[in-house]
């Protein structure tokens, strides 16, 4: 591109960040990437009774564990209100804004008046400034807001990089609020400022924000300012086809980091949840940078389906490194009050169970068997280890008491007393498993007695024998 394309992601402190915003930033910050430009992070926080210093952590940590760095930021909107009230004193001057003293009472009864007409409910402009127009005098002790005069005749058109092209008559807009009766100033117009002081040439947003899009043009044209380029992703359905809830997947991004999740496999599914290539399912971060466009973002909406993200986390979990699934194994044991060290080398357990579970959750599960004194449920106990099974486990004990410690002795120690019982491999196997981890299905069996160690396996098995 002929100039350094630069984005944001601006969300608002009043929650955390979900999946829907997530995917927003992502995109965001892939496209920068894509084009060698600059991804900004903004904090719009200018709704005081709603946002919270916990809100916004939680977006820096959601942020920071999905690996989307900012170039530039976060900057707060509560420390640009300088800024804000200087542009707004600027457009009085120039006359594309003016003060309003309609009180709440004339609103109201301006609302029902054109509601009982069957009109669309919209400021009537009594106080915008016409030529040959003789305002009234403005109410003694009325603090006024500041409105800005919108154009009455054309349209504003776009082309949304998404949707393609909109067009909406200014007609259908009236002069709206850009700073309320106490000077604080708008949503509508601080992001305006924002986008034109930091240079901004890309907007990639949620598509609820459409009919706020030609307001903002018709902001940046009155100051002269450099329009960006809009494009509006479509919603996130859920599972079922409706809109997105706690219940489907709109939880707090770290609720997914909690539940077992890998980023890199969060971040491959929100990149397929409105955008593909081809047919490709699975991509790395950097395959992803390289091959982003805005031309394949669909604009219908996008369903989130928990079976694929678990198929891809899964995915994920079987590549990553034994040593890094340890680590995030023994993070999960230590909230739980169990010592990770407890146990034989959690990355031989890993690599026992990676091929098994689905999350990070499950893993954690698993190995937690190797590392606490299990106690299995009296009816496993009942159902598996029965006279016969005992007879045979003592048998085997004595042969583990002196056996080489590897896969292979272990093996032949099971085989012969399978030989010298008469009995066949599930029916030394399952009462072996349960007395070792307290479960009847566990990976190969000589590779997990292996794994757990001699002192562990003889210990474990002398408390049923």
């Amino acid at each position: 591109m002929s100039f350094t394309v630069r984005t944001r992601f601006a969300p608002s402190p009043t929650g955390f960040l979900h999946i829907g915003g997530a995917r927003t930033a992502l995109f965001a910050w892939a496209y920068a990437r894509r084009h060698g430009g600059q991804f900004v992070l903004r904090i719009e926080d200018t709704d005081v009774a709603r946002s919270t210093p916990e809100a916004v952590q939680a977006i820096l940590d959601g942020m920071q564990w999905l690996g989307l760095e900012a170039d530039e930021g976060p900057f707060y909107q509560m420390q640009r209100m300088a800024r804000y009230k200087d542009v707004i004193q600027q457009m009085l001057a120039a006359g594309t804004a003016y003060h309003c003293y309609t009180s709440k009472e004339e609103l109201d009864a301006l609302r029902a008046e054109q509601e009982a007409r069957k009109e669309k409910p919209r400021y009537d402009g009594r106080w915008r400034p016409e030529p040959g127009k003789v305002l009234p005098e403005p109410p003694a002790g009325v603090q006024p807001v500041v409105r800005f005069r919108n154009p009455t005749e054309g349209v504003v058109a776009w082309d949304d990089q998404v949707k393609g092209r909109i067009e909406i008559a200014n007609a259908e807009m009236d002069d709206f609020i850009i700073a309320r009766a106490d000077g604080t100033p708008t949503y509508n117009f601080c992001v305006v400022v924002d986008d034109w002081d930091m240079r901004i040439t890309h907007v990639l947003r949620g598509d609820d924000h459409v009919n706020n899009t030609p307001r903002q043009i018709n902001v940046l044209r009155a100051l002269g300012a450099e329009v960006p380029l809009y494009g509006h992703l479509s919603m996130i359905l859920g599972d079922d086809g409706t809109k997105l809830s706690k219940r489907h997947g709109a939880v707090s991004v770290m609720q997914y980091d909690e539940d077992g999740y890998l980023p890199e496999a969060v971040i491959n599914y929100l990149a397929r949840l409105g955008w593909s290539h081809g047919d490709d399912e699975i991509f790395s971060r950097e395959q992803f940078v390289e091959w982003f466009d805005l031309d394949h973002i669909t604009p219908s909406a996008a369903q989130f389906n928990t079976e694929k993200l678990n198929w891809l986390n899964a995915h994920y979990i079987k590549q990553a490194d034994n040593a890094r699934l340890a680590a995030e194994v023994a993070n999960r044991l230590a909230r739980r009050g169990v010592n990770p060290e407890s146990g034989p080398a959690l990355e031989a357990v890993v690599a026992l169970y990676k091929e098994r579970v689905a999350n990070l959750n499950e893993l954690a599960d698993a190995v937690e068997l190797f590392v606490v004194e299990v106690h299995p449920a009296p009816e496993v106990v009942g159902q598996h280890l029965t006279d016969t099974a005992r007879a045979a486990l003592a048998s085997l004990r004595a042969r583990l008491a002196d056996a080489a410690w590897d896969k292979a002795a272990i093996s032949q120690a099971i085989k012969d007393t399978m030989a010298e019982h008469g009995l066949k491999m599930p029916q030394v196997a399952i009462p072996l498993r349960v007395a070792l981890l307290g479960v009847p299905q566990t990976p190969a069996i000589d590779a997990v007695v292996e794994v757990l160690g001699r002192e562990a396996v003889l210990h474990r098995l002398d408390r049923h024998l």
